[in-house]
C-alpha cells in the first residue's frame, strides 16, 4: 500500500504564494495526474514529498501515518523518490557514480567500482536506456539525462514515485518506452504522481487528474469523468483555442540562410538546407539523431564543425559566436538553465542579455528603458512573478523558459533557432509560445523549430528534415505525411508513402 494523502498544505517562497492550503489524496497503486498552469504549484508539491522542500504549513500522510521527510534521502527511505524535471545529478561524476550515489557498493571499506557498473548498467537497462555508464552526467545530452534520473528513481525499489515532466526532453519513440515502462509499475502496485502539461499522455497514462491553479486545488476527477477541454478550462479559467499558423498561407521571402555540407566529427555530417524569410523549418528525429549539435555548429558553439553557412549571400564564420550574432542569428538552447539564462540575475537582466548594446550607452545601462522593454516582453508571454528584479531561478521551469525566449525576441534577430520551445511549459502558455512563433515567421523571421513532439513539429513547420544518425534521412512537407510516417522515419523504417513524399535538398 502506497495512499498518500495531503492536508492544508501550504508553502511560501519569496514573493509568491506557490501553495495555499492544498488538499488532495492519491490512491495507491495508480497514476495520478497534477497538472495546472507554470507556476500553479505542481512541482513544488511533488518536493515536498520527495524531501525536497518543507511544507509552512500541513501535513503528508502515508497509508495514514504522518511523514515529514526533510531531504531527499529521508524520502527514499519511506519508500518516495522523483524524477526531476532539470538536472538533479552531479555533472563531473560519472554515470555509475550517480545512480548509486545513494548507496555506494563497498568491500572492506572501499568503492567496489565493478559492483557499482553493474548495478548502473541493470537499472539503465530496466527502462532500455542506451547509455554508457563510464560517462560523465555531464557530457549527456538533456534527454538522456531524464533517462537516468528514471533509471535512478526506479532502482531506489521505491513504491512512490513522482515524475515531473519525464518526457519533456523524449521523443514520442522514447515516451512510448516510458510509458510501457509505467504500465508495468502500476501492475506491481507502484504509485505515481505524474505531472505533466502534455494532455495526450495524461489521457493515455493516468486514472485520475488533479488540477492546481494559482497554487490552490481546484479539483481532483477520474480521468473517465473529464474531457481536455474541461481539463484546459480548470487550468487556466479560460478556453484555450487553437489556431492554424497564418505563415502557411503566406508566400515565403527571400533566402536568409543557407547550410552547405555542414558537418563534425562523430555529431552529424553532410547537413544541407536553405531558410527563407517567413518560413518555420521543422527539425525532427530521436535523441541522438544530431538535432541540437546541428543548431549549437550554426550558432557558432563548436569549434569543430566544417562545411559553409552563408546568410543573405555572405559565408560567416565557423565556430563564432560572434560572426552568428552579427548576422542575426540567435539560438534558445534546450538546456535553459545551463544555457540560456543566467540564474542568478533577475528577470530583466536576463530579457536584454543578448541585445545590451540597445539599452547601454557609453557603458551605462539605460535602466528605464531596459525596464519597459522588459516587461513589455514578460507582459507578452505572460509571465508569473512579482516583480521585474526577481530572481531568475526563484521562477518555475516554464516561467523560466519565457525569459529565455524573451531575451532572443527583444535581439530581434532575423534567423532563430528553436531547440525545444515549449519544454515544461503549460498549455496556454503552449498556445502563446506557437502563437509567437507564428507571429514572428509572419513579420519575416526565418525559424528553424526543434521539437521532441512530433504533432508540435507538424504544426508550425512549412517543411520537415528528419535526422537520423547524424544524417538528415530524408524531407517533406508537413501536409504531406502523417505522425506514424515520421515516426518510422526516424527510426530508419520509410514507407513507400514517405519514400514518395521525400524531396531532394533545396537549392
Amino acid at each position: 500500500m502506497a495512499t498518500i494523502r495531503f492536508e492544508s498544505i501550504s508553502k511560501r517562497f519569496p514573493g509568491v504564494l506557490a501553495l495555499d492550503g492544498v488538499s488532495l489524496t492519491i490512491q495507491s497503486g495508480t497514476c495520478h495526474a497534477l497538472m495546472g498552469e507554470n507556476g500553479a504549484g505542481k512541482s513544488t508539491l511533488g518536493k515536498i514529498l520527495a524531501g525536497v522542500y518543507r511544507a509552512d504549513h500541513g501535513s503528508v500522510f502515508l497509508d495514514d501515518r504522518e511523514i515529514r521527510p526533510s531531504n531527499p534521502l529521508e524520502a527514499r527511505g519511506y519508500g518516495i523518490a522523483m524524477v526531476h524535471q532539470e538536472l538533479a545529478f552531479c555533472p563531473n561524476l560519472s554515470v555509475s557514480e550517480n545512480l548509486c550515489l545513494g548507496s555506494l557498493p563497498t568491500n572492506r571499506g572501499w568503492l567496489n567500482k565493478s559492483l557499482m557498473r553493474r548495478t548502473a548498467q541493470t537499472m539503465l537497462e530496466e527502462i532500455d536506456a542506451k547509455i554508457d555508464p563510464d560517462a560523465f552526467m555531464g557530457a549527456l545530452t538533456t534527454a538522456q539525462e531524464q533517462l537516468a534520473q528514471i533509471a535512478a528513481a526506479l532502482g531506489t525499489g521505491a513504491k512512490v514515485i513522482v515524475m515531473d515532466e519525464p518526457t519533456s526532453s523524449l521523443s514520442t519513440l522514447e515516451s512510448e518506452h516510458l510509458f510501457a515502462l509505467l504500465a508495468k509499475l502500476k501492475k506491481r502496485g507502484i504509485t505515481v504522481i505524474y505531472v505533466s502539461h502534455r494532455m495526450e499522455e495524461i489521457f493515455h497514462l493516468c486514472d485520475t487528474i488533479s488540477m492546481l491553479r494559482d497554487g490552490c486545488h481546484i479539483a481532483t476527477e477520474p480521468i473517465s469523468e473529464t474531457n481536455r477541454s474541461r481539463v484546459v478550462q480548470q487550468m487556466v479559467g479560460r478556453n484555450v483555442e487553437v489556431v492554424k499558423p497564418n505563415h502557411l498561407q503566406r508566400p515565403l521571402g527571400a533566402e536568409l540562410i543557407r547550410v552547405e555540407n555542414l558537418s563534425s566529427p562523430g555529431k552529424f555530417q553532410g547537413i544541407n538546407f536553405v531558410l527563407h524569410a517567413g518560413e518555420v523549418l521543422g527539425l525532427a528525429g530521436l535523441v541522438g539523431a544530431g538535432r541540437s549539435e546541428v543548431a549549437q555548429a550554426i550558432f557558432g558553439l563548436d569549434a569543430g564543425a566544417t562545411g559553409r553557412i552563408i546568410v543573405r549571400g555572405h559565408e560567416i564564420e565557423l565556430g563564432s559566436i560572434q560572426a552568428s550574432l552579427a548576422a542575426g542569428i540567435g539560438l534558445l538552447p534546450e538546456d535553459r538553465k545551463r544555457q540560456g539564462l543566467v540564474l542568478n540575475l533577475n528577470r530583466r537582466e536576463n530579457t536584454s542579455l543578448a541585445s545590451l548594446e540597445k539599452w547601454s550607452s557609453r557603458g551605462w545601462m539605460r535602466n528605464r528603458e531596459e525596464q519597459r522593454m522588459a516587461s513589455q516582453y514578460e507582459d507578452r508571454l505572460q509571465v508569473k512573478a512579482p516583480t521585474t528584479d526577481v530572481a531568475v531561478a526563484g521562477l518555475s521551469g516554464g516561467n523560466q523558459q519565457k525569459i529565455a525566449l524573451a531575451k532572443w525576441l527583444a535581439c530581434e534577430c532575423s534567423i532563430l533557432i528553436i531547440d525545444e520551445p515549449t519544454r515544461g511549459v503549460d498549455v496556454g502558455a503552449k498556445a502563446e509560445m506557437h502563437r509567437l512563433i507564428d507571429e514572428l515567421a509572419c513579420q519575416g523571421t526565418a525559424v528553424l523549430l526543434i521539437s521532441s513532439e512530433l504533432p508540435e513539429v507538424m504544426g508550425l513547420s512549412r517543411r520537415i528534415l528528419v535526422l537520423r544518425d547524424g544524417k538528415i534521412a530524408g524531407e517533406t512537407t508537413a501536409n504531406a505525411t502523417q505522425q506514424e510516417e515520421l515516426m518510422l522515419l526516424m527510426a530508419g523504417v520509410a514507407t513507400p508513402s514517405m519514400q514518395h513524399s521525400l524531396t531532394p535538398d533545396l537549392t
